[in-house]
Parts: C-alpha cells; structure tokens; sequence
C-alpha cells in the first residue's frame, strides 16, 4: 500500500477548556485531492496548523511525508506549502515583487523562470506591475497561490482557499488546482461548502474536532441508510413548518424553490407524507439521491451533540 503523504491520527487538542480536536483522524494518499469538510469552528483549521506543525498535538500523532513536522526539518518544510485564509502578501509590492520575495526567501534557484510560469499557470502575467492591494479578491488567491508554489512543494495546504471570491474567480482556482493535482501534488484543503467537497477525491466530514465520516463523495452519498423526498413546493415556509410538526417526518432542509425532508421511515408512501400540507402547493415530488449536504447532516444528527 502507498504511504500516505499526510496523516492525522486520533488527534487531540484543547485550548483551555474547549476541545478543538477530539480524536480527529484522516490521512492524505499522495497525488490526491483531500477536502476536510465542515462548518465554523469544527477543527478545520486547527487541524492544518497541527499538520504544519505550528501548534503541538495533546494527544495522537501526525505526519508529513513520513515525518514529525513539529521537528526542526529543513527538507521537510522547504517541500510543504501553505495558503492560509488571510491576505497574507504585501499590499505595497507589485505581483512580480511579491513573487520574487518569497522565491528569494526559499532560494529558488532560476527564480525568474520560475516566476513566469507561474504567471502564466495563474494567468497573473498581465498585472505583473499592478499592486497587490489592487488586485481583487480572486486575483488576489491566485497570486498568493503562485508565492506558494513557487518553490516547488510537494505536499499543499490551503484553507477555504475560495471563501470570499466571486463565482468565476472560484472556477478559475478549482481549475488550477485541478492541474497541480494532475501535476502529481498532493492536497489538503479545508471548506465549508459541501459543493466544494464533490470536486475532491476524498472527503472527511468533521465536527466538533471528531471525524464523522470520510470516503469518496459517492461512497457517502451512497451510505446513507434513509430516503430524501424532493418535494417542489410553494409557499416553503409554510410548508417546511407543517412538515417539522409531522410525527412521519425527522428533518426538513429547505433548497431555494424546493425542499428535502427525511423520512422516519423509508418505506412510507409519499401522499403519506405529505399529508397535512394545508394551504401549500405541491407542484412536483419524488425521491432522489442524497446530497453530500443530505449526508453530513444526517451523520451529525447520528452523531448527537
């Protein structure tokens, strides 16, 4: 079996009295793209600054390549990249500038060939004398995704790398790291979005610093034991309330002009359970195939508090 590039096992961690990792566990196979999934607060972060081994673990292990990163390794973090949430360049420098100044601080030996591909990988060489500060948001990501590949990592980090970036600008970025994925890197990256996680090879869906589940978008998808009726309705409002109150019924999540409730039981016929939908208009219903956002919920509510 391949050694994984990056392991997390039975991590744990407290700041105080509030546990931030609780016995968290995945690993990373290399040449992959790995999503650690999961809302605000669940270990996300504090789990890649474990693997980066810039916070000590009260419990568990990590490693990097096969490695302990909290070691004083020379090799071992000139072959690591980081792109954390934060605008983290120098507003003031140009693109080329701040390209330049982390290729110099990592001595990249033929920088300025290095620098133009990656100008041209991220499709930065156009604004290569606009100021960082200047940039927008998305261009921004991808010039601060260039500074981290500039010294040719083999293993990268990056956490909600898309948060705050518009609709194209985040297609753009999926695009490249697409390519780095291709390329042979192998990937860690932490997200919120569940839409997000179905671009990925492998997901672990994480809570409360626990893992919920990890495996391949559609092995979770295909994993969940109950039933999602899709039920197209107006006005939804109404309609998830009266359902909520259905003893038939054990959750409703709304989807703009539709919604997806969970049946206590999977065999129950669907007039059955849409029985007492009083002053709603059902336009179309039927059961689908759960979302990894289905799945994630229903892993949580299994999981309890």
């Amino acid at each position: 079996m391949t050694e994984p590039a990056m392991t997390l096992t039975d991590a744990r961690l407290s700041f105080g009295s509030q546990a931030a990792l609780d016995g968290m566990s995945f690993h990373v196979l290399p040449g992959e793209m790995f999503g650690l999934v999961g809302p605000d607060g669940a270990g996300k972060t504090t789990a890649v600054r474990a693997m980066l081994g810039l916070v000590p673990l009260d419990g568990g292990t990590v490693r990097v390549l096969g490695r302990d990163p909290t070691r004083r390794d020379r090799e071992l973090k000139e072959a690591v990249g980081y792109l954390s949430q934060r605008f983290t360049l120098y507003g003031d420098l140009t693109v080329d500038e701040n390209v330049e100044f982390f290729g110099e601080i990592h001595r990249v030996k033929d920088l300025r060939a290095r620098r133009e591909r990656l100008l041209g990988f991220t499709r930065l060489g156009r604004f290569r004398r606009w100021r960082a500060d200047r940039l927008s948001g998305g261009m921004q990501k991808k010039l601060a995704l260039a500074c981290t590949l500039i010294h040719t990592p083999r293993v990268l980090f990056l956490d909600e790398p898309t948060t705050g970036v518009d609709p194209m600008s985040r297609r753009e970025l999926w695009g490249l790291l697409s390519e780095l994925v291709l390329s042979g890197l192998s990937v860690l990256l932490t997200t919120p979005y569940l839409d997000e996680a179905e671009r990925c090879g492998r997901v672990a869906l994480v809570r409360a610093g626990r893992t919920l589940a990890c495996d391949t978008p559609t092995a979770l998808r295909a994993s969940h034991r109950g039933t999602v009726v899709e039920v197209v309705c107006a006005p939804v409002r109404r309609a998830r309330d009266l359902l909520l109150q259905s003893p038939r019924v054990g959750d409703v999540q709304v989807f703009g002009d539709r919604i997806h409730l969970f049946p206590r039981a999977p065999d129950d016929a669907l007039t059955d359970l849409l029985d007492g939908l009083a002053g709603v208009s059902v336009s179309a219903v039927r059961r689908v195939q759960p979302s990894l956002e289905d799945v994630f919920i229903w892993r949580v509510a299994e999981a309890g508090p």
